[in-house]
């Protein structure tokens, strides 16, 4: 069943069984905020189970680009269209949030990001290949990040 992330009454709904729970509400909750706002987009989320396609996507990616394997369960998962980008997000259980820009015009960007709840160790799988940025947000606290941009088309 979907969800439709609130960022004004931020709620853990299908994240209990994270140990940031809290933080990765939030994140999640930040990331909502911000499509609403630039693109009046209502970000709605599905259970991992529900969002194979999209995880499998996702994961795809970050093999063939990087050889990278999130050790992590997902939790939930959302893929939407936005001025001609298809975005992807994956949360995990770890804390972890990975979204995917990827632009529908060959000439458009495409890059993965990385997003770490407050709270959380940086996952082993990204911790020598990737260095992260700090950034502050009301709703998720401090919010470490990284990317890469992706080469191949997927």
């Amino acid at each position: 069943m979907s969800y439709v992330v609130d960022f004004t009454n931020v709620s853990p709904v299908g994240l209990e069984s994270s140990p940031v729970v809290d933080a990765l509400a939030g994140l999640r909750a930040n990331e909502a905020r911000y499509f609403k706002n630039k693109y009046d987009h209502v970000f709605t989320v599905e259970p991992a189970n529900e969002a194979a396609e999209t995880i499998d996507w996702v994961t795809g990616i970050l093999k063939d680009e990087r050889d990278i394997v999130i050790a992590s369960p997902a939790l939930e998962a959302t893929e939407f269209e936005v001025e001609g980008t298809r975005w992807a997000y994956v949360f995990y259980q770890s804390g972890l949030s990975i979204n995917v820009l990827y632009a529908l015009d060959d000439a458009g960007k495409r890059a993965v990001g990385f997003k770490l709840s407050d709270g959380m160790e940086v996952p082993e799988e990204l911790a020598s290949r990737f260095k992260f940025a700090r950034q502050k947000s009301k709703l998720a606290g401090t919010i470490r990040g990284s990317y890469f941009t992706i080469k191949n088309a997927h």
